[in-house]
């Protein structure tokens, strides 16, 4: 249900104000794993919103409890990003950081950027332009 145009509608996509048919997933998302050295690369693709924050969640979560915490989150394939997707990243950073570890943020593209930084991310984590350069920052 979204407030579209000035109309409360049911079964709307909230952005685009199209119908949806309610048995289909409204937001497509993925995270592809890897590592290089002792960082872990999580390649993320698609929505990053309510619907779907909680697979990037499940992820953070198995990473701590392993003590992987030398995180780069590869942004070039992300779409959007919602309030509830941004929550993720700071539910999780203090236990990264306890346990030494970081997220560095690589490879926005500038709509999703605009995002991060318009809530003041630039000063709490390290967005950079590519993947490597993130990487190099935890040597």
């Amino acid at each position: 249900m979204c407030l579209f145009f000035g109309t409360l509608r049911t079964n709307t996509n909230c952005r685009t104000g199209s119908k949806v048919n309610k048995n289909t997933i409204m937001s497509k998302f993925e995270i592809r794993k890897r590592s290089q050295s002792e960082v872990t690369i999580l390649d993320i693709y698609g929505e990053l919103d309510a619907h779907t924050a909680p697979i990037l969640e499940k992820e953070l979560q198995q990473l701590i409890e392993k003590n992987y915490v030398h995180i780069v989150v590869n942004g070039s394939g992300l779409e959007y990003i919602s309030s509830a997707g941004l929550g993720v990243f700071m539910a999780y950073i203090e236990d990264i950081r306890s346990q030494n570890g970081d997220i560095k943020i690589s490879g926005l593209k500038p709509k999703v950027y605009n995002v991060f930084d318009l809530l003041g991310f630039p000063t709490l984590y390290e967005i950079v332009e590519n993947e490597e350069e993130a990487i190099t920052r935890f040597k």
